[in-house]
Order: C-alpha cells, then sequence, then structure tokens
C-alpha cells in the first residue's frame, strides 16, 4: 500500500474513534446517575439517591423512583456551572470538529487539492483535542469532588460514590483525545511540509546538500581569473611590442629607398 492508502485508512480508524468518543460524552448529559448513594437504615425499606447535573432522583426497593429538577439555576455552586460549560463547549467542539474532518478526509473527496484537505482535517482534529480537554477537565473535577467529600471525615453532609454517567465521560473523553491527537499530528505533518516545500524557490539551493560541487569551481575560477588577465596583458604587450617592429623596419626601408635614387 502507498502513502495515500494507508493515511486514508488512518483517518478513518481515527474519525470512527472520535465520533464514538463524542456519542459517549452527548449520553452523559440524560444519565441521571451521576453520583449514587444507597440507604438501608430501615429495615423494610431501601432507599436510593442518584443525581446528575441537571436533577436529584430517588427510587425505593420497590422500584418507584422520582426525580426533581434542579430549581435555581443561581443558587448552585460555581463548580456545577463550570462543569455544565465545559461538557456543552466540548459537544459543540466535537460537532463542528466532525464536520471538518468528514470534507478534509482524503476518502470523501469533498475539499481541494491534498494540502487544502490536510490542513482541513489539521483543524478538525485541533477541536477534537481541545474538545476531549474540556470533557475531561468536568469529568475529573467532578470525580475529585465526589472523592474528596467521601473521604473527609469533617464532612457533615450526605456521602456520594461516583456514579456510571462520570466513568462513561472518562471513556469518551479519552477517545477524543486519542483521536484528536492522531489527527493533529498526521494532518499537521502533511499540510505543514507541504506548505514549506512550496515556498522554497526553483533555484533555491539549501546549505549543505552541494557544497563540495558548489564551492570547488568557484574557487577555482577565482584563482584563475588574475592568470587569465595576466596572460591577456602579456599577450597584448606582446603583440604592441611586434607591431612597433614592424612599423620601425618598414620605416627605415621606405626612407632608404629615395636615398638610393637620388644618388
Amino acid at each position: 500500500m502507498n502513502y495515500r492508502t494507508v493515511m486514508m485508512y488512518t483517518e478513518i480508524g481515527c474519525f470512527v474513534v472520535c465520533v464514538s468518543g463524542w456519542i459517549l460524552v452527548c449520553s452523559t448529559m440524560p444519565t441521571e446517575i451521576w453520583t449514587w448513594s444507597e440507604m438501608d437504615n430501615l429495615v423494610l425499606t431501601a432507599a436510593n439517591y442518584y443525581s446528575n447535573l441537571w436533577k436529584d432522583c430517588v427510587s425505593d426497593s420497590t422500584g418507584v423512583s422520582d426525580c426533581k429538577e434542579i430549581p435555581s439555576l443561581f443558587g448552585l455552586n460555581w463548580d456545577i456551572h463550570m462543569c455544565r460549560a465545559l461538557i456543552i463547549t466540548s459537544i459543540i467542539l466535537g460537532f463542528f470538529a466532525s464536520i471538518l474532518v468528514l470534507v478534509g478526509m482524503k476518502c470523501t473527496k469533498i475539499g481541494g487539492s491534498d494540502v487544502v484537505n490536510a490542513k482541513v482535517t489539521f483543524a478538525g482534529g485541533i477541536n477534537y483535542l481541545i474538545s476531549g480537554m474540556c470533557s475531561i477537565i468536568a469529568f475529573s473535577y467532578f470525580g475529585n469532588k465526589l472523592r474528596a467529600e467521601f473521604q473527609d471525615p469533617s464532612f457533615r453532609g450526605q456521602r456520594f460514590e461516583i456514579g456510571v454517567g462520570v466513568y462513561i465521560g472518562w471513556g469518551g473523553s479519552t477517545l477524543l483525545i486519542v483521536g484528536g491527537l492522531i489527527y493533529t499530528i498526521f494532518a499537521g505533518k502533511e499540510g505543514c511540509y507541504s506548505s514549506s516545500k512550496e515556498k522554497i524557490r526553483p533555484g533555491y539551493r539549501i546549505p549543505g546538500t552541494y557544497v563540495t560541487a558548489s564551492v570547488k569551481p568557484t574557487i577555482k575560477n577565482y584563482m584563475s581569473a588574475p592568470r587569465t588577465e595576466a596572460g591577456e596583458s602579456r599577450k597584448s604587450r606582446s603583440s604592441n611590442m611586434s607591431s612597433v617592429t614592424h612599423s620601425s623596419v618598414s620605416f627605415g626601408r621606405s626612407s632608404k629607398t629615395p636615398a638610393t635614387d637620388y644618388v
């Protein structure tokens, strides 16, 4: 297989990985079990409490559950707002990254030349990478907060454990980061290398490539230039002397002829 075929299959594999991670991150939004806690103090009835960023729920041993939306938006802590904003930003960036990658992939043939497609794919990889970073920061902060509250002996509130929604978010964020990193490395290398290659002029010679072939004739020509000039000056002098001698001889002959005629 040639390089183009290998890159095409690599882009397809990274696209599947990134889209799978984006779907997993999106699925954590309606997932209710980000945190859960079981209360079994009663003899006959056990209550399960679970919640996410948007609502709190409770269920009993009979299977009846009841959920309540968080009533006040401004009454929430700043960390809940931060996690919401990061996850929504991650979903939006992942959506636009999927569009850019679809346009720039070699198998779709939607974009222009290979250099333009590589640059578009590089932009999509950057969006995937930032999307994964935003989501993994949100899930890691939320999970670390639950761990700190659970292990804090001075915490007086109800202790919750990490639910399935956080684990799904960690998995999706990892897939986004891995796929975006591969896109960024390969597409960025191809796009930047092609752009730098086009900027080199046709007559430009990279220093150090043909040093021996380019320097030695120059030195030889430079050293032979004074010798050539000296040789030409000598030739001109000898030609001038020969012309002077020839003219003097012809003048002597012409001056002798009238004297002979006069005698």
